[in-house]
């Protein structure tokens, strides 16, 4: 039985808690020096690449600017895309939520009376528990991306956005196979591991004629579809099969191809450190004699819609996967991606959860940084992730709050919002602090209230300064 937990579609779990789960998995040394090995090798190859082009700031706004302009037009892009899918000879579904997408992925499969599905990795169908809904319908679902592949068999979540079973080293996962596809003979090299993986996945390549894939983009003008991975399983995927659904959140969707080498350039430097994806398939609706016989695209809403209207928190939506920010987060290196409770984590997942299933259920989640901004530095689509959290903790502690919270902030803003009242409790503190910061750490931490506060924080001894200068004086000399 794995230490750590199994996949879960989101939502799922009654309330994500990550200050219990954070405290949890800091206790596990081997996960922990896992993620720092393996994301500091990331950043470094990232730093690298991304060096390397003189005019990345301005990529990076332009692509925040094509993701924003597709936000903003999204009911007509939508359109526009089914109408070029169908065209093509494609179905296009639209689903509300997980329960509808899942419905119809059934439908599908059971028309043909499929019993096997082949998958080419979609965080999107991990969101809505794809995997469950296809057991309950009597459909094995297999994953082939290596790192899914992991993971399903260790029954276990994913613990990062683009690597999922970045958790685990060479060792565990050679341990894993011998248990689950291979036998105790086989060795823990690279080359090993990867080719008892290919020697299982092979089969079901040649045999299982139905496949579900994600999409990193979908472009409206020409209903082409863009897949991007590292291994060449995926292409599988998406040429064998006699049927393929596409399940895609509906914010993946751009307007022209002219504009999808940029993303293209922008995911691979941002997420693998690589130049160019060494996989990137690019496909559109039906063709006789080559691929699929069927392809079905759903797009996914699943409370997507409800961010578009927001002033600061629509640009969750910019987000590409590229899994830049997870590898830069402090809080992500040590807490590792179980203490975020979902399929989604660090940075982002603290961002996009809460929207996608409500703060009052994932709310903590935005308090799982400490603002230093190094996730808005990296991103390629440049959202401002500290200003989405704090607008989120706002959220959060409002829906929260306490009366006796809702009164002593209340009281405190219109103390600090008076000249004469700050003034008055600045000496106040001036006075009390030195005083306070010499009582002993264990009566501190007992008091009513403030002991939260001072269990983790401490009252400096030095005195603060005597006076709080006004905005006139800021720029004088002393």
């Amino acid at each position: 039985m794995s230490d750590y937990p199994p996949k879960a579609a989101l939502g799922a779990t009654a309330t994500i808690k990550f200050p219990d789960l954070a405290q949890k998995y800091l206790n596990y040394p081997q996960l922990r020096s896992n993620l720092t090995r393996a994301t500091g090798t990331i950043r470094a190859k990232r730093a690298g690449v991304v060096s390397e082009v003189p005019g990345w700031e301005e990529m990076r706004q332009a692509a925040a600017e094509i993701k924003d302009f597709s936000i903003a037009n999204s009911d007509t892009l939508l359109t526009e895309l089914e109408a070029t899918v169908t065209a093509h000879g494609g179905k296009v579904h639209f689903a509300s939520d997980a329960d509808e997408a899942n419905r119809i992925v059934v439908e599908i499969a059971s028309s043909h009376r499929f019993t096997e599905a082949i998958k080419v990795k979609s965080i999107t169908t991990d969101e809505i528990g794809l995997n469950d809904a296809l057991q309950e319908a009597g459909i094995a679902a297999y994953e082939t991306d290596l790192a899914e592949l992991i993971v399903q068999l260790a029954h276990e979540m994913p613990s990062h956005i683009l690597v999922p079973a970045i958790h685990k080293n060479r060792d565990e996962i050679r341990a894993l196979f011998a248990r689950t596809i291979a036998d105790d003979s086989l060795g823990s090299t690279p080359k090993e591991l990867a080719e008892a993986a290919r020697l299982y996945l092979r089969e079901k390549f040649l045999t299982v004629p139905f496949a579900v894939s994600g999409a990193n983009f979908a472009v409206a003008s020409s209903g082409a579809v863009a897949v991007v991975e590292s291994e060449g399983n995926g292409r599988m995927c998406l040429t064998l099969p006699k049927v393929l659904v596409t399940v895609m959140g509906i914010e993946k969707v751009i307007p022209d191809m002219e504009q999808l080498p940029l993303f293209l350039e922008l995911l691979a430097r941002s997420s693998t450190g690589e130049r160019m994806n060494p996989y990137t398939s690019i496909f559109s609706g039906v063709h006789p004699g080559d691929g699929p016989e069927e392809f079905h695209l759903i797009l996914l809403d699943n409370n997507r819609s409800s961010l578009i209207a927001h002033p600061l928190r629509f640009q969750t939506l910019r987000c590409i996967r590229c899994s830049a920010c997870l590898n830069v987060c402090p809080v992500y290196e040590r807490a590792s991606g179980f203490a975020y409770g979902s399929v989604y984590q660090g940075p982002i997942g603290a961002i996009l959860v809460p929207q996608l299933i409500g703060v009052e259920k994932s709310g903590s989640l935005a308090f799982a940084s400490t603002l230093c901004g190094a996730c808005y530095e990296v991103c390629p689509v440049k959202i401002n992730i500290p200003a989405v959290l704090t607008s989120l903790r706002a959220t959060y502690n409002q829906s929260q709050a306490s009366s006796f919270e809702r009164v002593a902030f209340g009281t405190a803003a219109k103390l600090m919002s008076n000249p004469a009242s700050l003034r008055w409790g600045s000496r106040l503190v001036l006075r009390l602090a030195p005083r306070f910061a010499k009582v002993p750490l264990s009566w501190q931490n007992a008091l009513p209230i403030l002991g939260r506060w001072t269990r983790w924080r401490a009252i400096p001894l030095v005195r603060p300064a005597k006076e709080f200068r006004s905005v006139g004086e800021l720029g004088r000399d002393e």
